[in-house]
């Protein structure tokens, strides 16, 4: 069952719901392979039976982190990138996190179901719609871009269907859903060599056994 989620009480410019932070390799899409710095916020409304992160979901399962402490710890790594994720982080005014953020001259990228329109600063903006709830016309604005996981043989339509209303230079990644990546990637791999328009996302960060 979905889970709705009760944000009332939060205030975004003073403290967000996080999950777990952590610097490592991006390991999806246009970024694969670059050092990144993940900001995971709890709560999410979506409700995709193959998440991998359901542990996320549940708000009062995290704690509420001030926003300057989200930071500090980023500030003592090298790192220059960070993508906010979840979850589902558009649930939230992220405005004041990525206001600092910017202003450490940090690029920001967010991975989105698109479900919520964006209220913040970002650089990259990964739009991966899901089944479970419908996006907003926002997100086919903003998408920088469009990666769709493929979990049914009725995916790839989906997913072109998607294709078709986001902006041309967004980039297009078809991703297989891990559990059924043996079912799915040759599949993929054909689809996208009669489609060159597409590429594949793996998660690298799996076969790496990072986080």
């Amino acid at each position: 069952m979905r889970q709705t989620i009760d944000i009332s009480q939060i205030d975004p410019t003073q403290s967000l719901p996080r999950m777990e932070h952590f610097y490592t390799i991006q390991g999806e899409g246009s970024h694969s392979g670059r050092p990144a710095y993940f900001i995971r916020l709890a709560g999410c409304d979506v409700g995709c039976v193959w998440c991998d992160v359901k542990e996320s979901w549940p708000l009062d399962n995290h704690p509420l982190v001030e926003i300057d402490q989200i930071i500090e710890p980023i500030l003592e790594t090298k790192a220059d990138f960070v993508v906010i994720t979840g979850g589902e982080p558009a649930m939230y005014d992220l405005s004041t996190l990525t206001q600092k953020l910017k202003s450490k001259g940090i690029e920001i990228a967010m991975e989105t179901s698109g479900c919520y329109e964006l209220k913040g600063q970002i650089d990259w903006y990964c739009f991966s719609p899901k089944k479970f709830k419908a996006p907003c016309e926002q997100a086919y604005t903003l998408a920088d871009e469009l990666k769709v996981v493929i979990a049914h043989p009725s995916d790839f339509a989906w997913a072109e269907q998607h294709a078709e209303k986001v902006k041309k230079d967004c980039r297009l990644f078809l991703q297989p859903e891990w559990s059924k990546q043996e079912r799915f990637l040759n599949d993929i791999i054909e689809y996208v060599k009669e489609n060159p328009k597409w590429r594949i996302s793996l998660q690298t960060h799996k076969y790496m056994q990072i986080p």
